[in-house]
């Protein structure tokens, strides 16, 4: 998987980026995501994802992580209107699966507050968006035993534990 990386505030140290790019990619491989895919993950402060998520979730206040999924849409790829473009024909066409924004304050702020490393809350937050992008929720109990044990067994498997 291409993962972009990108830092808006120049202070992420060269160790979290790798360990970005090597757990997405790793989460990848674990929920068996295609090679071909691609992602976006922008480190920004808290000004900017309290901006982000005003704009997105309509949420007024900063957060740890915004997961932006993309899905294709047949008329952004120029077919001819009447064909019926079948979904799994889309997604192979386009591999952007979408983007994180990830907070660096709120990760500073979480690791300190659950009395876990650094790298193990950016870890986190990588995954977790990765799996919303990836069509994963916690809306109902169900749906969050089900992400937050995916979750967790990446991160373990991964080696980045409580």
């Amino acid at each position: 998987m291409y993962i972009e990386l990108s830092d808006e505030t120049g202070k992420v140290s060269p160790a979290i980026i790798e360990q970005t790019k090597k757990v997405l990619a790793f989460a990848a491989s674990y929920i068996h995501l295609p090679e071909s895919k691609e992602m976006a993950v922008t480190f920004v402060d808290n000004a900017r994802s309290h901006e982000l998520n005003l704009q997105y979730r309509d949420t007024d206040r900063p957060t740890d992580v915004i997961s932006l999924e993309y899905k294709p849409d047949a008329e952004e790829i120029f077919f001819d209107e009447e064909m019926d473009i079948p979904e799994d024909l889309l997604e192979e066409m386009d591999p952007f699966i979408g983007g994180l924004y990830i907070s660096i304050d709120k990760a500073a702020e979480q690791a300190e507050e659950f009395g876990h490393s650094i790298e193990r809350e950016y870890g986190w937050l990588c995954v977790h968006g990765f799996l919303h992008i990836n069509g994963y929720d916690h809306y109902d109990p169900e749906e969050e035993k089900e992400m937050f044990g995916l979750q967790e067994e990446i991160l373990t498997a991964y080696g980045l534990t409580r």
